[in-house]
């Protein structure tokens, strides 16, 4: 569910995200035309099992908090085995 975007005086969005069970995303990398591409996502609830972030080069990332460049850095979600994953990403370009 998109929660907010703007296009001026910074470019950026927030979505509030869920993945219920059996869902997971594909590894890929997000383009775009011009900028570097900036992603902050916050776990809110974890899956019971499964529903991993994986990322290739992230700028920062704990259990719960996720910095990474999505431009450049292929990221993906493994399948969500049990359970829910709930999580607030906000994106910027600079």
């Amino acid at each position: 569910m998109l929660l907010c975007t703007a296009m001026w005086p910074l470019r950026f969005d927030s979505y509030l995200l869920r993945f219920p069970e059996g869902s997971a995303i594909k590894p890929h990398v997000d383009e775009v035309k011009q900028g570097r591409h900036f992603r902050l996502n916050v776990v809110l609830k974890e899956a019971g099992k499964g529903g991993e972030f994986i990322c290739q080069n992230p700028i920062f990332e704990t259990r719960r908090i996720k910095l990474f460049r999505p431009d450049v850095s292929e990221h993906s979600v493994t399948k969500v085995e049990k359970g829910r994953r709930y999580l607030l990403s906000i994106g910027w370009v600079l």
